[in-house]
């Protein structure tokens, strides 16, 4: 692998921030900002007693950061609890996923975490009423076309994202990890009856540890979307750091991800994180989770790709084969969510069709 790009260097020894020249903080705040970890940067510098060695105008730049941060948090955090109101009427547990988890449970991947929308997880038995409560809130389907509409509704793993009239905030009410058309399909009811309570918040809930971290895998590497991979690889790095610590952990994850047929997500969630981060993992989980290895030629591809993709996504990270690596991902990506006809119908739809259709947001 390549030398490690400056924001990454930073982010495994944040040490590295005392001693960094103008040009360079000049090139670090643009990797951030374009990593979406701006007020991630702030907070490593503080917990290290280092904002006092950072020069004034990129300090300028971080403080900035760290106050839109803040305002992002409290929103995410007030607009979790007007969907927990909304929901109480239907007597439907909430299970938040993702980055509003991690930031309403004090998880340290949630500190300088940014997320641009809400995400949940209802039974699919349950959509309707689910749907019609958020839309009694003042939640409503954002503009889909009718191919859209029946994309989601049919195939997805999720309902249209949801956005607030008033607010603008947006909601992913999902039912399951994955699409149904996948091929492989995590059984959404082991998901939700291993959730656990969310401290300080009766009757909300989060994934279990181990789950949380297979659908953070799951949602990276069976996605084709990677302009927040780093990201997304860094909550792993600190999701496993902080539940590591937890007695069963490292026994459960590679025999759980076995049951939930995530097997494959979990060895590139481990091999990328241990690349790019250096995260420990004990070398009997490694080993277990060589379960989802892939054949040695397939798995020297996907490292010419994800070593590439999860990279800041700014011009000084890439090589002249980024581009490329960004788009097979992209195609791999929809692969893995629905089969070949289904597939090629799915991207002439989206790239000469939907196209011709005014004030739609295709996927």
């Amino acid at each position: 692998m390549k030398d490690l790009p400056l924001l990454l260097a930073v982010l495994r020894q944040p040490q590295r921030l005392a001693a960094l020249a103008p040009a360079d903080w000049d090139l670090l705040l643009r990797q951030a900002v374009a990593a979406r970890l701006a007020f991630t940067l702030y907070l490593l510098a503080s917990e290290h007693g280092l904002l006092d060695a950072v020069p004034a105008r990129p300090r300028a730049h971080l403080e900035w950061a760290a106050v839109s941060g803040r305002r992002h948090h409290q929103a995410a955090q007030f607009e979790a609890r007007q969907i927990a109101d909304a929901l109480a009427r239907t007597g439907i547990p909430l299970i938040l996923l993702k980055g509003s988890a991690y930031l309403m449970a004090g998880l340290p991947a949630s500190r300088g975490r940014l997320f641009s929308d809400i995400d949940i997880l209802v039974p699919q038995s349950r959509l309707d009423e689910v749907e019609a409560a958020l839309m009694l809130a003042g939640w409503k389907v954002t503009s889909l076309d009718a191919y859209d509409q029946r994309y989601y509704r049919t195939w997805m793993h999720e309902l249209p994202p949801m956005q607030h009239m008033q607010r603008g905030n947006t909601i992913d009410v999902h039912h399951a990890i994955l699409p149904l058309t996948a091929r492989v399909r995590p059984d959404p009811e082991k998901l939700r009856a291993a959730a656990v309570a969310l401290p300080g918040h009766p009757g909300w809930h989060m994934l279990a540890p181990v789950d949380m971290v297979l659908h953070s895998a799951t949602h990276l590497f069976h996605d084709g979307e990677f302009d927040k991979g780093l990201r997304d690889l860094f909550d792993i790095h600190r999701l496993l750091q902080h539940f590591g610590a937890v007695p069963g952990f490292w026994d459960t994850l590679p025999a759980r991800a076995c049951e939930l047929q995530l097997a494959r997500p979990l060895f590139y969630a481990l091999r990328y994180s241990g690349r790019l981060f250096g995260t420990a993992v004990p070398p009997q989980v490694v080993a277990a989770a060589g379960r989802g290895r892939p054949n040695p030629v397939l798995l020297r591809l996907m490292d010419a790709l994800f070593e590439r993709a999860l990279q800041p996504d700014h011009e000084s990270c890439a090589d002249r084969f980024t581009a490329c690596a960004r788009f097979a991902l992209y195609v791999r990506g929809n692969w893995l969510r629905m089969p070949p006809l289904m597939l090629a119908q799915h991207l002439f739809h989206k790239a000469f069709i939907s196209p011709r259709s005014p004030g739609t947001q295709g996927r």
